[in-house]
């Protein structure tokens, strides 16, 4: 007898979950067990890597599940990629402001992750059981992501501020946080000055590791309905979802010296949300029981293709103009 775990049997799910834990353990426990700045030429590799494992994953699901499910997938891997540049840019703002390291970066990030996995499982499902027993929440995830589009259209320079950042303040209010670094350590044990008495306290590094869930928690309001009107299958939300996410450390080291290259992409990102989010309106229009999958990857991935291209040439232009 099949055991089926919303909606997939449950060696499906297995298989994935053995594969995110094998990359995670061979992240942390193999090739980054100590501390140490990671190199671009590194970052560049491992970056090649995870993007194709998340491919090859998409090819396993083209095989078990069929083409469309496979366009889907990938789709939504193409869109959580794209969401994931903008998050560096603020993990990048966060390590500044703290002063992190880059040699500590990654255990931050890799945390991060651990972090990540949980916490869009538990929005996934929840996005999942109101799919299925509301069918309108459908379009109500539409019409946010088009407002959301919209906005960030017109929202592409804004900066955000760090230092008054609600969540950082409630932080500094009730928690003890040390000024210094103590290393990679999350919490030290350290004299409190009032009471004369050794008690924990929590480093720069667990304030940032928090700010970064938070900044994930708030982009994933974002990819989740953005994945859900692409597709209702739980499992293609969930593993295209992770399989995205699993490679932003690698990303980040990558891209954090070059992100500024890819100002403009945001402009692209803002339509791909404002399409994805039309995509439901679209089809009742013309009497659709389902937006094609092809024409959905299609769209997504040549608005983002043209988003890097035109980044790339207005950046090379713009530092020409300077040059002169």
């Amino acid at each position: 007898m099949d055991y089926v775990f919303m909606g997939k049997e449950l060696w499906m799910w297995l298989i994935f979950l053995g594969v995110v834990i094998s990359l995670l353990v061979l992240d942390l426990g193999v090739l980054h067990k100590k501390n140490k700045e990671i190199g671009v030429r590194e970052s560049l590799l491992m970056s090649v890597f995870y993007i194709s494992m998340g491919l090859i994953f998409g090819g396993w699901i083209w095989y078990s599940l069929g083409e469309t499910s496979a366009k889907e997938y990938v789709t939504g891997f193409l869109v959580e990629k794209t969401l994931a540049l903008d998050n560096i840019f603020l993990i990048s703002l966060i390590f500044s402001f703290f002063a992190i390291p880059r040699q500590y970066q990654h255990r931050v990030l890799f945390w991060g992750i651990l972090g990540v996995i949980i916490l869009r499982a538990i929005m996934i499902g929840l996005g999942a059981t109101l799919v299925e027993q509301f069918s309108w929440v459908m379009y109500v995830f539409a019409v946010f992501l088009i407002i959301t589009g919209i906005k960030m259209f017109f929202m592409v320079d804004s900066q955000p501020d760090i230092a008054n950042n609600p969540v950082l303040k409630l932080m500094k209010k009730y928690l003890r946080i040390t000024t210094d670094l103590h290393q990679e350590n999350f919490t030290v044990k350290k004299l409190n000055p009032v009471t004369g008495k050794m008690q924990m306290w929590f480093t720069p590094l667990f304030a940032a590791l928090v700010l970064i869930e938070i900044i994930d928690l708030i982009f994933a309001v974002d990819s989740v309905p953005a994945i859900f009107t692409i597709t209702k299958d739980p499992y293609i939300v969930y593993t295209s979802n992770i399989f995205a996410i699993l490679g932003l450390r690698a990303l980040y080291f990558a891209l954090d010296a070059v992100i500024h290259k890819f100002k403009y992409l945001k402009y692209a990102l803002a339509f791909v949300l404002v399409f994805i989010g039309s995509k439901i309106f679209i089809a009742d229009l013309f009497g659709l029981e389902k937006f094609p999958a092809s024409i959905s990857l299609g769209v997504t991935f040549g608005l983002i293709l043209g988003g890097v291209l035109f980044s790339l040439y207005m950046t090379r232009r713009e530092t020409h103009l300077v040059s002169k």
